[in-house]
Protein backbone atom coordinates (compact mmCIF):
# COMPACT_ATOMS: atom_id res chain seq x y z
CA UNK A 1 0.00 0.00 0.00
CA UNK A 2 1.36 3.41 -1.01
CA UNK A 3 0.85 6.29 1.40
CA UNK A 4 0.41 9.72 -0.14
CA UNK A 5 2.64 12.29 1.52
CA UNK A 6 1.52 15.90 1.19
CA UNK A 7 4.28 18.49 0.97
CA UNK A 8 3.76 21.25 3.56
CA UNK A 9 2.82 24.57 1.96
CA UNK A 10 2.62 28.23 3.02
CA UNK A 11 -0.70 27.71 4.82
CA UNK A 12 0.82 24.87 6.84
CA UNK A 13 3.66 27.18 7.89
CA UNK A 14 1.24 29.92 8.94
CA UNK A 15 -0.92 27.43 10.85
CA UNK A 16 2.13 26.02 12.62
CA UNK A 17 3.31 29.49 13.67
CA UNK A 18 -0.14 30.42 15.02
CA UNK A 19 -0.50 27.18 16.97
CA UNK A 20 2.98 27.67 18.44
CA UNK A 21 1.96 31.18 19.62
CA UNK A 22 -1.21 29.86 21.27
CA UNK A 23 0.72 27.19 23.13
CA UNK A 24 3.48 29.59 24.20
CA UNK A 25 0.98 32.03 25.67
CA UNK A 26 -0.98 29.27 27.40
CA UNK A 27 2.24 28.16 29.07
CA UNK A 28 3.45 31.63 30.10
CA UNK A 29 0.29 33.48 31.15
CA UNK A 30 -2.30 32.83 33.84
CA UNK A 31 -5.52 34.26 32.36
CA UNK A 32 -5.56 34.53 28.56
CA UNK A 33 -8.73 35.38 26.63
CA UNK A 34 -9.65 35.44 22.92
CA UNK A 35 -11.34 38.55 21.53
CA UNK A 36 -14.22 37.11 19.54
CA UNK A 37 -16.71 39.11 17.48
CA UNK A 38 -18.00 36.39 15.17
CA UNK A 39 -16.02 37.84 12.27
CA UNK A 40 -13.83 35.76 9.99
CA UNK A 41 -10.50 36.58 11.68
CA UNK A 42 -11.68 35.90 15.23
CA UNK A 43 -13.44 32.74 14.03
CA UNK A 44 -10.12 31.66 12.51
CA UNK A 45 -8.46 32.31 15.89
CA UNK A 46 -10.92 30.02 17.63
CA UNK A 47 -10.42 27.32 14.98
CA UNK A 48 -6.63 27.50 15.45
CA UNK A 49 -6.98 27.44 19.25
CA UNK A 50 -9.10 24.30 19.01
CA UNK A 51 -6.39 22.64 16.89
CA UNK A 52 -3.65 23.86 19.24
CA UNK A 53 -5.09 22.12 22.30
CA UNK A 54 -7.06 19.16 20.89
CA UNK A 55 -8.21 16.79 22.19
CA UNK A 56 -8.37 18.94 25.33
CA UNK A 57 -10.77 21.91 25.31
CA UNK A 58 -9.55 25.44 24.63
CA UNK A 59 -8.24 26.56 28.07
CA UNK A 60 -9.51 30.14 28.02
CA UNK A 61 -12.76 32.03 27.38
CA UNK A 62 -13.99 34.29 24.59
CA UNK A 63 -14.59 38.03 25.03
CA UNK A 64 -16.81 40.18 22.83
CA UNK A 65 -17.23 43.93 23.25
CA UNK A 66 -20.74 44.26 21.84
CA UNK A 67 -21.56 47.74 20.53
CA UNK A 68 -25.25 46.90 20.26
CA UNK A 69 -24.97 47.88 16.59
CA UNK A 70 -23.96 44.46 15.29
CA UNK A 71 -25.61 42.47 12.54
CA UNK A 72 -28.07 39.87 13.92
CA UNK A 73 -26.58 37.12 11.75
CA UNK A 74 -23.19 37.67 13.37
CA UNK A 75 -24.47 37.68 16.96
CA UNK A 76 -26.42 34.48 16.29
CA UNK A 77 -23.30 32.86 14.83
CA UNK A 78 -21.20 34.03 17.82
CA UNK A 79 -23.57 32.43 20.31
CA UNK A 80 -23.92 29.19 18.36
CA UNK A 81 -20.16 28.74 18.00
CA UNK A 82 -19.47 29.34 21.70
CA UNK A 83 -22.25 26.92 22.64
CA UNK A 84 -21.10 24.24 20.18
CA UNK A 85 -17.52 24.33 21.49
CA UNK A 86 -18.54 24.66 25.14
CA UNK A 87 -16.57 27.88 25.58
CA UNK A 88 -17.39 30.54 28.17
CA UNK A 89 -18.41 33.75 26.41
CA UNK A 90 -17.88 37.04 28.24
CA UNK A 91 -19.86 39.89 26.66
CA UNK A 92 -19.22 43.53 27.52
CA UNK A 93 -22.25 45.49 26.32
CA UNK A 94 -21.33 49.05 25.34
CA UNK A 95 -24.94 50.03 26.13
CA UNK A 96 -24.25 49.35 29.84
CA UNK A 97 -21.41 51.88 29.79
CA UNK A 98 -23.61 54.40 27.96
CA UNK A 99 -26.45 53.92 30.45
CA UNK A 100 -24.32 54.61 33.51
CA UNK A 101 -22.40 57.50 31.93
CA UNK A 102 -18.96 55.93 31.65
CA UNK A 103 -19.03 56.65 27.89
CA UNK A 104 -21.16 59.03 25.84
CA UNK A 105 -22.82 58.54 22.49
CA UNK A 106 -21.09 60.23 19.56
CA UNK A 107 -22.92 62.73 17.31
CA UNK A 108 -22.20 60.56 14.26
CA UNK A 109 -23.86 57.52 15.88
CA UNK A 110 -20.89 55.18 15.55
CA UNK A 111 -19.98 53.13 18.59
CA UNK A 112 -16.72 51.61 17.38
CA UNK A 113 -14.58 54.19 19.26
CA UNK A 114 -16.71 53.58 22.37
CA UNK A 115 -15.43 50.01 22.70
CA UNK A 116 -12.10 50.99 24.28
CA UNK A 117 -13.34 51.77 27.81
CA UNK A 118 -15.56 48.65 28.09
CA UNK A 119 -12.68 46.54 26.78
CA UNK A 120 -10.16 47.87 29.30
CA UNK A 121 -12.65 47.71 32.17
CA UNK A 122 -13.49 44.08 31.36
CA UNK A 123 -9.81 43.13 31.07
CA UNK A 124 -9.15 44.66 34.50
CA UNK A 125 -12.25 43.17 36.15
CA UNK A 126 -11.38 39.67 34.94
CA UNK A 127 -7.61 40.11 35.41
CA UNK A 128 -6.93 38.93 31.85
CA UNK A 129 -3.16 39.14 31.29
CA UNK A 130 -2.97 38.06 27.63
CA UNK A 131 -5.63 39.09 25.10
CA UNK A 132 -5.62 37.32 21.73
CA UNK A 133 -6.76 39.44 18.78
CA UNK A 134 -7.27 38.77 15.08
CA UNK A 135 -5.31 41.78 13.82
CA UNK A 136 -3.17 41.25 10.72
CA UNK A 137 -0.31 43.40 9.45
CA UNK A 138 -1.75 43.69 5.96
CA UNK A 139 -4.95 45.37 7.17
CA UNK A 140 -3.77 48.84 8.15
CA UNK A 141 -0.57 50.83 8.76
CA UNK A 142 -0.88 50.97 12.55
CA UNK A 143 -1.43 47.21 12.72
CA UNK A 144 1.67 46.72 10.59
CA UNK A 145 3.68 48.22 13.47
CA UNK A 146 2.45 45.64 15.97
CA UNK A 147 4.61 42.86 17.31
CA UNK A 148 3.01 39.44 17.71
CA UNK A 149 3.15 39.94 21.49
CA UNK A 150 2.43 43.62 22.15
CA UNK A 151 2.83 45.12 25.62
CA UNK A 152 0.12 47.38 27.04
CA UNK A 153 0.82 49.56 30.09
CA UNK A 154 -1.24 49.68 33.29
CA UNK A 155 -3.73 51.99 31.53
CA UNK A 156 -4.07 49.66 28.52
CA UNK A 157 -2.17 52.04 26.25
CA UNK A 158 0.07 51.06 23.35
CA UNK A 159 3.33 52.86 22.59
CA UNK A 160 4.92 51.80 19.26
CA UNK A 161 8.31 53.06 20.48
CA UNK A 162 8.28 50.52 23.31
CA UNK A 163 7.76 47.47 21.13
CA UNK A 164 10.20 44.67 21.84
CA UNK A 165 12.29 42.91 19.19
CA UNK A 166 11.01 39.49 18.15
CA UNK A 167 13.77 37.36 16.70
CA UNK A 168 12.86 34.12 14.94
CA UNK A 169 10.08 32.57 17.03
CA UNK A 170 11.16 33.98 20.41
CA UNK A 171 8.46 36.05 22.12
CA UNK A 172 8.88 38.21 25.23
CA UNK A 173 5.77 38.14 27.38
CA UNK A 174 7.30 39.73 30.47
CA UNK A 175 5.04 42.34 32.03
CA UNK A 176 4.66 44.13 35.35
CA UNK A 177 1.66 43.90 37.66
CA UNK A 178 -1.29 45.74 36.12
CA UNK A 179 0.09 45.47 32.58
CA UNK A 180 -1.10 43.00 29.99
CA UNK A 181 -0.20 41.95 26.46
CA UNK A 182 -2.17 41.73 23.25
CA UNK A 183 -1.28 38.69 21.17
CA UNK A 184 -1.78 38.45 17.39
CA UNK A 185 -1.34 34.83 16.23
CA UNK A 186 -2.39 35.57 12.63
CA UNK A 187 -0.35 38.77 12.32
CA UNK A 188 1.59 37.38 9.35
CA UNK A 189 -1.48 36.16 7.45
CA UNK A 190 -3.04 38.08 4.57
CA UNK A 191 -6.73 38.33 3.79
CA UNK A 192 -6.19 35.87 0.94
CA UNK A 193 -4.40 33.44 3.28
CA UNK A 194 -7.38 33.61 5.64
CA UNK A 195 -9.87 32.79 2.91
CA UNK A 196 -7.76 29.98 1.45
CA UNK A 197 -7.37 28.43 4.88
CA UNK A 198 -11.10 28.77 5.60
CA UNK A 199 -11.74 26.91 2.36
CA UNK A 200 -9.20 24.19 3.12
CA UNK A 201 -10.46 23.65 6.68
CA UNK A 202 -14.18 24.07 5.89
CA UNK A 203 -14.51 26.76 8.57
CA UNK A 204 -18.09 27.98 9.00
CA UNK A 205 -18.64 31.76 8.85
CA UNK A 206 -21.64 34.08 9.27
CA UNK A 207 -23.77 34.23 6.14
CA UNK A 208 -23.10 37.95 5.55
CA UNK A 209 -19.61 37.12 4.24
CA UNK A 210 -21.29 35.72 1.12
CA UNK A 211 -23.38 37.60 -1.44
CA UNK A 212 -27.01 38.20 -0.51
CA UNK A 213 -29.75 40.73 -1.21
CA UNK A 214 -29.86 43.60 1.31
CA UNK A 215 -31.37 47.11 1.43
CA UNK A 216 -28.44 49.55 1.59
CA UNK A 217 -27.79 53.25 1.11
CA UNK A 218 -24.75 55.15 -0.16
CA UNK A 219 -22.73 57.30 2.25
CA UNK A 220 -19.18 58.58 1.72
CA UNK A 221 -18.53 56.02 -0.99
CA UNK A 222 -19.75 53.01 0.99
CA UNK A 223 -22.89 50.89 1.00
CA UNK A 224 -24.31 50.93 4.55
CA UNK A 225 -27.30 49.01 5.89
CA UNK A 226 -30.10 50.65 7.82
CA UNK A 227 -30.23 49.94 11.54
CA UNK A 228 -30.40 51.40 15.05
CA UNK A 229 -27.27 53.45 14.30
CA UNK A 230 -29.22 55.73 11.95
CA UNK A 231 -29.74 56.12 8.23
CA UNK A 232 -30.64 56.66 5.62
CA UNK A 233 -30.95 60.39 6.14
CA UNK A 234 -31.22 63.49 3.96
CA UNK A 235 -30.90 62.55 0.31
CA UNK A 236 -29.78 59.00 1.08
CA UNK A 237 -32.09 56.41 -0.43
CA UNK A 238 -32.43 52.71 0.30
CA UNK A 239 -31.85 50.44 -2.67
CA UNK A 240 -31.66 46.66 -2.75
CA UNK A 241 -28.26 45.35 -3.85
CA UNK A 242 -26.48 42.04 -4.02
CA UNK A 243 -23.70 42.60 -1.46
CA UNK A 244 -21.40 40.85 0.94
CA UNK A 245 -19.18 41.97 3.83
CA UNK A 246 -15.40 41.69 3.82
CA UNK A 247 -15.12 42.61 7.50
CA UNK A 248 -17.57 42.72 10.39
CA UNK A 249 -17.90 45.55 12.89
CA UNK A 250 -20.22 48.27 14.11
CA UNK A 251 -23.01 48.62 11.55
CA UNK A 252 -22.69 52.41 11.51
CA UNK A 253 -19.23 52.31 9.95
CA UNK A 254 -18.91 48.91 8.28
CA UNK A 255 -19.80 48.97 4.62
CA UNK A 256 -20.75 46.21 2.24
CA UNK A 257 -19.26 45.62 -1.21
CA UNK A 258 -21.31 44.86 -4.28
CA UNK A 259 -20.80 41.19 -5.03
CA UNK A 260 -22.30 38.07 -6.53
CA UNK A 261 -19.81 35.75 -4.77
CA UNK A 262 -21.82 33.04 -3.03
CA UNK A 263 -19.09 30.37 -2.87
CA UNK A 264 -15.60 30.28 -1.40
CA UNK A 265 -14.06 29.97 -4.86
CA UNK A 266 -15.87 33.14 -5.95
CA UNK A 267 -14.91 35.03 -2.76
CA UNK A 268 -11.26 34.04 -3.20
CA UNK A 269 -11.35 35.23 -6.81
CA UNK A 270 -12.73 38.60 -5.66
CA UNK A 271 -10.12 39.00 -2.92
CA UNK A 272 -7.34 38.06 -5.34
CA UNK A 273 -8.43 40.79 -7.76
CA UNK A 274 -8.95 43.48 -5.09
CA UNK A 275 -6.42 46.29 -4.68
CA UNK A 276 -7.81 47.49 -1.33
CA UNK A 277 -7.63 45.77 2.05
CA UNK A 278 -10.96 44.95 3.64
CA UNK A 279 -10.60 47.79 6.16
CA UNK A 280 -9.54 50.26 3.49
CA UNK A 281 -12.56 49.38 1.38
CA UNK A 282 -15.29 49.12 4.00
CA UNK A 283 -14.43 50.72 7.35
CA UNK A 284 -15.45 54.36 7.76
CA UNK A 285 -13.93 54.58 11.25
CA UNK A 286 -10.45 54.26 9.73
CA UNK A 287 -11.13 57.35 7.59
CA UNK A 288 -11.68 59.75 10.51
CA UNK A 289 -8.04 60.88 10.22
CA UNK A 290 -4.71 59.78 8.73
CA UNK A 291 -3.81 58.13 12.04
CA UNK A 292 -7.28 57.09 13.22
CA UNK A 293 -6.37 53.48 14.01
CA UNK A 294 -3.06 54.37 15.65
CA UNK A 295 -4.72 57.00 17.85
CA UNK A 296 -7.30 54.46 19.04
CA UNK A 297 -4.64 51.81 19.65
CA UNK A 298 -2.66 54.24 21.80
CA UNK A 299 -5.79 54.66 23.95
CA UNK A 300 -6.19 50.91 24.37
CA UNK A 301 -8.23 49.82 21.33
CA UNK A 302 -7.86 46.35 19.82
Amino acid sequence: MTLEVRTPDALDALESESIHIFREVAGEFDRPVILFSGGKDSTLLVHLAVKAFAPAPVPFPLLHVDTGHNYPEVIDFRDRLADRLGLRLVVAHVQDWVDDGRVSERPDGTRNPLQTVPLLDTINENRFDAVFGGGRRDEERARAKERIISLRDAFGRWDPRMQRPELWNLYNGRHAAGEHVRVFPISNWTELDVWRYIQRESVELPSIYYAHERPVFRREGMWLAEGPWGGPRGNETLVTKSVRYRTVGDGSCTGAVESTATTLDEVIAEVTASRLTERGATRADDRLSEAAMEDRKREGYF
